[in-house]
């Protein structure tokens, strides 16, 4: 870490306003710049399609487990009226970047891509939405870098736009959903991970669902709570996927990060995991450690948002538990409202841990990162 970056963390945890003493220098690894509507990706299209979305009459793909106009979409304070929260660079800025200090901010664009059937169309939508990233925000914003959106149903489609992104340095991960077709662990998905290792790229996988699946291994929920708090057993099933069919074997050099996953749930699963290996670990030989070491090396979760114990004491045994300084990821979430605002962190994390989740394990976690210097 450089004496600058050193100096930015050590001012971060020394109190301060709510703009900019808290987070100073941080690099919040989640924020979600929103696509307005589908007008504001037509010129990113090329004419084949732009014809077919005007023909059709296809008018947006926001694919929320919320209803935009809730405030679970956006915090009261980030939102202006009339306006989808995250359509605005300048209230990003504002909010976001300027109110906190941040250093660097990833975005990871919601839409959707992973629901679209034709596969041809979610690979054109995806390159519309890489495209508009750049040429809306990236550009327009130094501060901010970028997720490529891909296709994931169709791994070649999805490779091939890796690698037509991958060039352009501000990119700095490959985003995926937590709750698609098929666990990400499957070598069907393969080509995506050893496109983002080749290239230097972390893997993104956020809370989500293409909701062609029940969102619960019971079936369909009644109502959105239900659909909420199940987001945790996707990524946990997830984790349990990428052990034990080997991906981290396969792609050493690979980081997933969790975002929006919660953390407080990972002692009692690895345990769990680590019993269940030993038990029947003859079934996946290639698995040559302990699922919670595999983790602990190659997954990172986002802090927000942070289920929290009762107590700062629980919160500190949790982290002991966990077993690893080197595991969470700063984010806010702009602009949806699981932020918690002024109070930036949660009972029991220390200062040293603090200084290593701001800016640290960020710069860990994406190795483009370590390219951008404060």
């Amino acid at each position: 870490m450089s004496q600058t970056a050193t100096a930015i963390a050590n001012q971060a945890t020394q109190g301060g306003p709510m703009l900019g003493g808290p987070l100073l220098g941080g690099i919040d690894c989640d924020v979600h710049p929103a696509v307005p509507n589908m007008a504001a990706l037509l010129p990113y299209l090329d004419p084949y399609w732009q014809e077919q979305v005007t023909v059709r009459g296809i008018d947006g793909l926001d694919l929320s487990s919320f209803p935009l106009q809730m405030d679970a979409h956006g915090r009261p304070d980030w939102r202006t009226p009339g306006e989808k929260p995250g359509a605005s660079l300048a209230r990003l800025r504002a909010d976001a970047l300027d109110g906190f200090g941040t250093q660097f901010a990833i975005c990871n664009p919601l839409y959707g891509v992973l629901a679209i059937n034709n596969e041809h169309f979610a690979a054109a939508i995806a390159r519309a939405m890489n495209d508009w990233l750049v040429a809306e925000w990236l550009d327009a914003e130094p501060r901010l870098r970028g997720s490529i959106v891909v296709p994931a149903q169709n791994p070649e489609l999805a490779v091939d736009e890796i690698n037509r992104r991958a060039a352009d340095r501000r990119f700095v991960q490959v985003l995926l959903l937590a709750q698609g077709d098929i666990p990400l662990g499957n070598r069907r998905l393969w080509p995506i991970y050893a496109a983002a290792e080749r290239h230097g790229l972390s893997i993104g996988v956020h809370a989500g669902s293409i909701f062609r699946h029940a969102t619960t291994s019971n079936g369909w929920p009644s109502y959105h709570l239900e659909d909420y708090a199940a987001h945790a057993q996707s990524f946990q099933s997830n984790l349990l996927s990428l052990v034990h069919e080997g991906v981290f074997n396969k792609h050493p050099a690979l980081t997933f990060v969790m975002i929006e996953s919660g953390f407080t749930w990972l002692p009692t699963f690895m345990w769990r995991a680590n019993k269940t290996w030993r038990g029947v670990r003859a079934e996946v030989p290639w698995v040559d450690r302990a699922p919670s070491e595999l983790i602990r090396a190659h997954v990172r979760f986002t802090l927000q948002p942070t289920d929290a114990p009762p107590t700062g004491a629980d919160m500190a045994r949790v982290l002991d538990m966990i077993g690893s300084d080197d595991m969470l990821l700063f984010s806010t979430d702009y602009p949806h409202w699981q932020f918690d605002g002024h109070n930036v962190w949660p009972d029991g994390i220390s200062p040293a841990l603090k200084r290593r989740i701001l800016v640290d394990n960020p710069r860990n976690a994406y190795p483009r990162l370590q390219e951008a210097r404060p």
